[in-house]
């Protein structure tokens, strides 16, 4: 399919939920009030892309998948805008926040999109078209300035990816003071260490099971030492912090045994951050948390507020999510590419847009 700006229709990725991806017609987007059209630059692939809408259509409510165009990582450059808007204008780059809010209720007020709870509320990707096509129709509050020199790769995954551990280890307050420890070494994982190094934090060790990740996660450079979960990890972070343990952890995997191992590698009164989704947590409340004095965070997204000064703190200090990508792929290769994020691909996956 053509995507000059004046043809009437474009290609995109749509998710039939059979591990399969369904590259078809779709209509050019026209900007409303309020909304601007983006030529899209780049679009990732995220694990919830995966486990919830790429191998079967499951979850209710605010999960569900509406056949729309799929992706919520887009960032690209504004070709048109609508009325009424008055920040944006042709030519901009911009990262866009994930989901469109009412606007109107305390969370959206505030930034946070992600906890709005009116029928209003839709996410790119989901309820409502989403990056993997060449244009995409957003809402004007949605998008966050890119500035330079971070590129549209980069842009892609400051909102769900980079966003999701800044808004955690800000909420444990991080700082070059720590050392951290992070379990689930995939993109996620990975990003907190890159946000820990741009809050001054010069100790980094990280837990993975999985061998291509521990090898991924080691070619990076951003971690001090990566531990291997199989084999008596907190023995080992004994040893690396002369029996004290470590001042800050954050569990990126969502799994029992590596939440309690960033749980236990805690030092009195360490602060533990919870990001990874789903599963279950054990612990011995008086030995574990209130007799260590421990402080736990839960934390689901970062604010449009938060993506703004994430995305000004990486251009400062010209550090690049893109060094996170280790598969990209264009448009018409889609299937490829979630095929490698949902198999093979030990880093984050992303579709990339030429003129």
């Amino acid at each position: 399919m053509s995507t000059d700006t004046s043809t009437a229709t474009m290609t995109g990725a749509f998710l039939p939920g059979d591990g399969t991806v369904d590259l078809r017609a779709t209509p050019r987007p026209r900007p409303g009030h309020g909304q601007v059209v983006l030529r899209t630059r780049a679009s990732g692939i995220c694990g919830s892309d995966i486990h919830y809408i790429y191998n079967g259509h499951i979850g209710e409510g605010g999960a569900r998948y509406d056949n729309v165009v799929a992706g919520h990582e887009p960032a690209g450059e504004v070709v048109e805008v609508g009325p009424g808007c008055k920040r944006l204008k042709p030519g901009d780059r911009v990262a866009v926040y994930h989901i469109s809010g009412c606007g109107q209720c305390d969370e959206c007020a505030r930034g946070y999109f992600i906890g709005c709870t009116s029928e209003a509320r839709a996410a790119y990707g989901w309820q409502r078209d989403g990056g993997h096509a060449p244009y995409l129709l957003a809402e004007e509050n949605t998008c966050v300035p890119l500035p330079e020199p971070l590129t549209y790769v980069d842009g892609a995954f400051i909102a769900c990816g980079i966003g999701t551990v800044y808004e955690a280890l800000t909420r444990i307050t991080l700082s070059g003071a720590d050392r951290l420890l992070v379990t689930g070494l995939g993109p996620v994982g990975a990003a907190a260490a890159l946000v820990a190094r741009a809050f001054g934090v010069r100790t980094v060790y990280g837990a993975e099971v999985v061998p291509e990740r521990m090898e991924w996660a080691r070619s990076l450079g951003l971690f001090d030492e990566v531990l291997d979960s199989s084999a008596e990890p907190l023995e080992r972070i004994g040893e690396l912090t002369d029996g004290t343990g470590v001042e800050a952890a954050v569990d990126c995997s969502g799994h029992p045994a590596a939440r309690s191992l960033a749980l236990k590698a805690l030092r009195v009164r360490g602060r533990l951050a919870l990001v990874g989704e789903g599963g279950q947590m054990t612990l011995d409340v008086s030995d574990d948390v209130l007799h260590k004095q421990i402080v736990i965070s839960g934390s689901w997204v970062t604010s449009v507020q938060g993506m703004t000064r994430l995305a000004e703190l990486l251009a400062r200090q010209e550090l690049h999510p893109e060094r996170l990508v280790s598969d990209r792929f264009p448009l018409a290769e889609a299937d490829h590419a979630y095929k490698a994020a949902a198999g093979r691909a030990a880093g984050k996956v992303c579709l990339v847009f030429e003129d």
